[in-house]
């Protein structure tokens, strides 16, 4: 079965459905130069991005892509200006306030990985009702990474493990990478196959660095509040062009 893509920048417009990404992770990087560069304030950057993750959603959806995991907030992005990051923390509450029917309505999960404790409660309010109204859906797994670092969660899941050992619950000779995974926040989840990163930045920014061992890597110049429907079609089909051999030959 073949999906029609709608670009017309690539040679080859159709989608292999037997070879669709199932988890797609996203740096959604670009908001705030996509604003500067027509003169808007910031802000503005980062509500358009609200519009584009509806689409990308919405598309990954009628694909059959799996789970989604989209880079909402950094540990690192406390370091912006107060006015930017509170406007950022409502942007959850907005993002479900407009989409979330629709995202009901396509069957979409909503889960969330980060240090979850520390956001606001205004935020973490709105986010918990989005989960408690899809946790019994069973479509695309929408996974927000709010407040999320991948060395912090990496020394989570150590400290953890080591907690185990200190009870002697677990014998240290039986850590191993399944084991280790277990204890990560996306526990739940397979790792990526596909990470997209927009903007034109090329680097992992504290992002799941475990989880991307052998995800392939898709860099756009697109500022993310560009990147859209085609945008996506475009990733995949550029996925389905590599030859995936996790180490081997």
């Amino acid at each position: 079965m073949l999906f029609r893509s709608n670009s017309k920048a690539q040679q080859r417009t159709e989608i292999d459905a037997d070879n669709i990404p199932q988890h797609i992770a996203i740096i959604m990087d670009g908001n705030g130069r996509w604003a500067k560069k027509r003169a808007l304030p910031r802000v503005a950057g980062h509500r358009e991005g609200m519009k584009a993750i509806e689409k990308v959603v919405r598309r990954a959806s009628d694909l059959g892509v799996k789970a989604l995991t989209l880079y909402a907030f950094s540990t690192e992005n406390w370091k912006r200006p107060k006015t930017e990051v509170e406007f950022i923390m409502k942007l959850p509450s907005q993002f479900l306030d407009t989409y979330l029917p629709g995202l009901i309505e396509n069957n979409v999960t909503i889960t969330t990985i980060g240090d979850f404790d520390s956001l606001p409660e205004f935020t973490k309010e709105a986010v918990i009702k989005a989960i408690d109204r899809t946790k019994d859906n069973d479509g695309l797994v929408l996974n927000l990474a709010l407040n999320y670092g991948s060395r912090k969660e990496i020394i989570d899941a150590v400290k953890s493990i080591s907690e185990l050992v200190k009870d002697e619950k677990l014998d240290i000779h039986d850590i191993n990478e399944e084991l280790f995974d277990q204890h990560l926040y996306t526990h739940n989840l397979e790792d990526p196959d596909l990470l997209i990163r927009t903007s034109g930045e090329q680097r992992l920014s504290n992002y799941l660095l475990w989880q991307l061992a052998y995800a392939e890597f898709y860099f756009t110049d697109k500022y993310w509040p560009e990147f859209g429907e085609e945008a996506l079609d475009e990733a995949i089909i550029e996925y389905q062009h590599r030859k995936r051999r996790f180490g081997g030959l």
